[in-house]
């Protein structure tokens, strides 16, 4: 079912912008860099988010019409797979790391603070949007998380190099929906989606170098990091999670009616539905791989 756009714009995608054609340049030399140093867990975990954010502005860009169902499926596998992702893999690890120092309560101090940062940063973030900018708000928006969120997976697959590539992955799950949201927006208000390439490229950007540059071996400070990586995740995946009311993002996107009260109730049980399968899928996918 696709709801159609009130606007159209000649060219959708745009020519290539200055800031997107910066972002894989920054990304493909980088990406030098993790082959000579042997970071490949950070160098594919990159590159898929690159890939999914692009495959997902290019989509969202030539689209006419949105498919409400697909889009909340979007979000719900992503934020279902973030969040638990997030709790197997990220929360364990800060509460023992705190524990082997005689304190497990600092791994949930970096937890709290993860969440709180991450909820500051959203609200600060949707405030610039009121502002009279000399940019684009949605795009340095989204470049802002990308490089934040590329920082923390370095520093944690630099940390604890044994993760496997499953947290990774599940964490830049949400690049396909968001880029492709994102570009929904850009096109209504007539700027080049291309510009969407710098954020695709942001999580790589950050994660490579900072891989290199592991947090010291110390038991109160790793488990810091890590609490602190797993709540700001946490954050990510609940500020994905689909809400299907009036005014959401899901009815911004799809430029919904007053009437359609009736679709957003039954969005709502596409919202749980995904969310659910997307949890339960890194799950399966954990007990299968595991030795």
């Amino acid at each position: 079912m696709g709801i159609n756009e009130s606007s159209e714009v000649n060219n959708p995608v745009g020519g290539l912008s200055l800031v997107g054609g910066a972002g894989v340049v920054a990304l493909v030399a980088l990406s030098v860099v993790a082959v000579m140093t042997e970071t490949w867990k950070v160098f594919v975990v990159g590159w898929v988010a690159f890939a999914a954010m692009a495959v997902g502005a290019y989509l969202g860009g030539r689209a006419t019409a949105t498919n409400p169902q697909r889009l909340v499926w979007g979000y719900g596998l992503a934020s279902g797979a973030m969040v638990t992702s997030a709790a197997m893999f990220l929360v364990p690890q800060a509460i023992g790391i705190g524990g082997s120092a005689g304190a497990p309560q600092i791994g949930g101090i970096g937890i709290a603070a993860g969440l709180v940062v991450g909820y500051s940063g959203h609200v600060v973030g949707h405030r610039l949007t009121h502002l009279d900018l000399p940019m684009d708000v949605t795009t340095a928006q989204i470049t802002a998380h990308a490089l934040s969120a590329g920082l923390i997976i370095g520093l944690v697959y630099g940390s604890m190099p044994t993760l496997g590539l499953l947290l990774g992955l599940a964490i830049v799950s949400h690049k396909g929906p968001a880029g492709y949201a994102a570009a929904r927006r850009l096109r209504r208000n007539g700027k080049p989606v291309s510009a969407l390439l710098l954020p695709a490229a942001g999580v790589g950007i950050t994660a490579i170098p900072t891989a290199a540059f592991p947090v010291p071996d110390i038991p109160v400070l790793n488990a810091v990091v890590f609490g602190f990586a797993a709540g700001i995740f946490l954050h990510v995946a609940m500020d994905f999670l689909p809400v299907c009311e009036a005014g959401s993002e899901i009815d911004e996107v799809c430029s919904l009616s007053e009437e359609s009260h009736e679709l957003l109730d039954q969005l709502r049980f596409h919202a749980v539905g995904s969310t659910v399968v997307g949890a339960t899928a890194v799950v399966v996918t954990w007990v299968a791989v595991s030795p």
